[in-house]
């Protein structure tokens, strides 16, 4: 079997997390590389993550979480929160980013720079919210997918207040929002869910070859 797919039937949404067991630094390295190498609408990025390793914030945290456990008992949370307000100063210093990185004038980049500038300013707040939000979504995905090959039990959570969240982190002062999040570390040998049959549709009910 592919080493992909096997990681992929390896995951499931862990429900108890081993607290003694923690993601060493050079895999939760390898984990922040995933997030920040993942497809991006325009390469915009706009998001934050959030790696919440402070035993006080994520008690603060596990109520907002609706007191969910994993929130503090998995090695790391993680509070993937868009830019949803993002703007022209962004935009100027992705493109700036772009013309170093590539050893290119900004000048040469003018025709990019204007497109995902009026882009941006041609979406109304909620457009605006929805579309950073998808973003969130598509880092979420790169970091379950880089959790799994690693063998780190990885659990996304959309359970949550998330302007709970928002006022406990201060998010709202940066121009932040809270999307999802993510608790990874180590399944618990009594974590029932380990053991359950993957359900999920058949490839003649998921897909449709036209």
């Amino acid at each position: 079997m592919n080493t992909f797919i096997e990681s992929q039937n390896w995951r499931y949404a862990t429900k108890r997390f081993d607290a003694s067991k923690k993601i060493s630094d050079s895999d939760l390295n390898i984990l922040k590389e995933a997030i920040r190498l993942t497809a991006s609408s325009m390469g915009l990025q706009p998001y934050k993550v959030l790696i919440i390793e402070n035993p006080s914030l994520r008690a603060q945290i596990q109520p907002a979480a609706y007191g969910q456990a994993q929130t503090v008992d998995a090695s790391h949370l993680f509070v993937l929160a868009s830019e949803h307000k993002i703007g022209a100063s962004e935009v100027e210093a992705y493109i700036s980013t772009i013309a170093n990185t590539r050893g290119v004038s900004l000048e040469a980049l003018s025709g990019f720079h204007n497109m995902v500038l009026n882009t941006l300013t041609n979406m109304d707040d909620k457009t605006k919210e929805n579309w950073t939000a998808k973003q969130v979504y598509l880092a979420l995905g790169n970091l379950l997918n880089a959790a799994a090959d690693l063998r780190i039990d990885a659990t996304p959570m959309e359970g949550f207040d998330p302007y709970a969240v928002d006022t406990i982190l201060g998010l709202q002062e940066k121009g932040l929002h809270a999307v999802a999040l993510a608790t990874l570390g180590y399944r618990h040998i009594d974590d029932k869910q380990q053991h359950l049959t993957k359900v999920r549709k058949s490839q003649d009910d998921l897909f449709i070859t036209l």
